[in-house]
């Protein structure tokens, strides 16, 4: 009874031995577990997320990370580089809209013309500010935040960069031949010597190289990192060019007739616009003048009709007592005057015209510019003539003729003239006329290229309808009841120009190269280790131990270490293989009794591996 009884508290006592020891080993395993999943996750380049406690361990069932804890949480995510990508993608996406709808900051005149004939869409586009996207709340918010999470991602790891500068390559590992790329040979030179030499072999090579322990660690490609930080900081760079070009910019338009000049103040343009923080005193004093504008075009072929040559001739004087120079503006060739840039970006024909009245004075004689509306250069608009004009019974009237010009004149197309070459080889001018007022005196801006004639009436030929005529150079429309006339004298051409001010434009182009130099930088340079390991072995003769690895997966890593042994094995040559001197039995006593054809092996085991017959990855076998 006792022995039972011994034998059952034996059994209990083995029990709970193995329940408690089972017990350790999983809590051993959760230990573990939670060590390996804190080191993943400071591996990890991942923005770290914060775990709001749980009702089990706050008590509550409120979250408990408070003001302060959503604060960094929200950071956290708005410096991660993903979110920086994403706000980058964003600002591409809000650009689309400002290039495919007209912008009220560049054409006033399009912008219109697209609501009168959108009036659906419009109201719509206003509302979500797509006449206006780089100035619109939404963009700005794009932008700010992009900024603020491109400084956030910079700064911490410009000082995490820093400090691995400052630092030495790490030691080598324990087992060598578990990396990736990896050689090994004996040698009879010293392993003092081959240390130092390997630290001369890698410093050559643009190594940086330091001896720890029985090993030489090295490492390269730290303009990997360099190139990264460089493409974010261009980026911010490339940010505040483009926040300073339009905060502080100026831009205006002016047509100028042959001729005819233009001084740089704000009177002189045809429409103007500055930044919020644009001092119009800034202007740069200077002012030309057009002498001729050169344009020609294919004469014939399949491409008859395409523009060769656009030059502006220009006479400028830069300040107000500057002597005058003689400068050409071309298309992406603009004229350089004390920062400010004048480029040429339209041009049309300006029929000069005069107006007399009934007793055959001349009441005008001016050039009048008409807007193009196709490549062919037809072009439209309105001849006013505001003073100076008496009707037949001395009564001042003002007078106005709706013009269509065609620099090559092809006949009649649906309903009016149309041209067949935008030289002027065979110039009409067709005019229909009015009389009564313009509407000029009443404070209201009208358009220059239009006639209003609400208030006017049609002059009528001898049929009761609208007088009108087409015009070659050199003929005249006699208006009715000998009211005057007004004749085509000729064609002079003029241009369009575009004056811009845009501090930032330097800023913005060294960004951009700068951004393109660092991410090429980042793409093909990589980061790699290099350790040199030389012992001695067992048998006296020192064993050299190679080994590289990489930030990142390449196929140069193994040529590059295959490189490096080649020069270290100069000064460290493979030393000879070691055999065993074997005596040939007369007669063989049995099968497997070993001849002298087996392989010989060293004392240590293996036979010496050549870097040049090592496997260049994976663990050596």
């Amino acid at each position: 009874m006792s022995k039972a009884n011994s034998s059952t508290d034996t059994g209990a006592r083995t029990e709970e031995a193995e329940t408690g020891a089972r017990t350790e080993e999983s809590a051993a395993e959760r230990e573990q577990e939670r060590v390996d999943h804190a080191a993943g996750e400071r591996l990890s380049t991942a923005p770290r997320e914060e775990r709001p406690e749980t009702e089990s361990e706050s008590g509550t069932g409120v979250p408990a990370m408070g003001v302060v804890g959503w604060i960094r949480w929200f950071w956290r995510q708005l410096t991660s580089m993903r979110v920086a990508l994403i706000l980058l993608f964003l600002l591409s996406l809000g650009a689309i809209p400002g290039s495919l709808i007209p912008q009220t900051s560049v054409d006033d005149l399009k912008v219109q013309n697209f609501k009168d004939q959108h009036t659906t869409l419009s109201p719509i586009y206003e509302k979500f500010q797509l006449f206006d996207v780089y100035s619109s709340v939404w963009f700005s918010a794009i932008y700010i935040l992009l900024f603020v999470s491109l400084i956030g991602c910079i700064v911490p790891r410009t000082g995490q960069f820093v400090g691995q500068l400052r630092s030495r390559p790490p030691g080598a590992p324990k087992r060598l031949n578990r990396l990736p790329a990896y050689t090994t040979w004996r040698t009879e030179a010293e392993p003092e010597a081959v240390r130092e030499a390997a630290l001369g072999v890698l410093g050559k090579r643009r190594f940086r190289a330091h001896a720890a322990g029985d090993a030489v660690a090295a490492e390269k490609g730290y303009l990997r990192e360099a190139g990264n930080l460089i493409f974010h900081i261009a980026l911010i760079v490339m940010l505040v060019a483009f926040a300073a070009g339009q905060l502080f910019k100026s831009e205006g338009g002016k047509l100028v007739v042959e001729g005819d000049g233009f001084a740089n103040t704000l009177t002189q343009y045809d429409d103007f616009k500055s930044g919020s923080l644009y001092d119009s005193d800034s202007l740069a004093p200077f002012s030309f003048v057009l002498d001729d504008f050169v344009g020609t075009y294919e004469e014939s072929g399949p491409q008859r009709g395409t523009p060769r040559t656009f030059e502006a001739r220009v006479k400028y004087t830069e300040g107000a007592d500057g002597p005058e120079r003689k400068g050409v503006i071309r298309v992406n060739e603009p004229l350089v005057v004390d920062g400010t840039k004048v480029y040429l970006i339209a041009h049309g024909y300006a029929p000069v015209v005069t107006v007399r009245d009934g007793k055959g004075k001349v009441v005008s004689r001016n050039s009048v510019p008409l807007l193009p509306i196709d490549n062919n250069i037809t072009s439209t608009g309105a001849i006013k003539v505001m003073d100076g004009y008496r009707d037949k019974n001395g009564v001042k009237t003002q007078l106005g003729f709706k013009a269509f010009f065609v620099p090559t004149f092809a006949g009649h197309g649906k309903g009016q003239m149309f041209s067949q070459f935008p030289g002027a080889e065979f110039p009409v001018l067709a005019l229909s006329a009015y009389r009564g007022s313009l509407g000029v005196d009443s404070g209201l801006p009208q358009n220059v290229y239009q006639l209003d004639t609400s208030k006017m009436k049609e002059f009528k030929n001898e049929d009761g309808e609208l007088l009108k005529k087409m015009l070659r150079p050199g003929e005249k429309l006699d208006l009715a009841d000998g009211e005057g006339s007004i004749t085509f004298d000729g064609i002079e051409e003029w241009a369009s120009f575009q004056i811009s001010q845009q501090p930032g434009n330097g800023w913005a182009l060294g960004g951009a190269i700068a951004a393109i130099a660092g991410l090429a930088g980042s793409l093909f340079i990589q980061r790699r280790r290099v350790w040199v390991r030389a012992v001695r072995g067992p048998d006296g003769v020192t064993v050299v131990e190679m080994a590289g690895l990489g930030r990142s997966d390449s196929a140069k890593l193994p040529e590059e270490l295959g490189d490096l042994a080649a020069a270290l094995i100069t000064t460290a040559p493979v030393a000879p293989e070691k055999t065993e001197a074997l005596e040939k039995p007369e007669t063989p006593e049995s099968p497997d009794a070993p001849g002298p054809s087996d392989d010989a092996t060293n004392e240590a085991g293996s036979r010496p591996v050549h870097p040049a017959d090592a496997p260049a990855e994976g663990a050596e076998k």
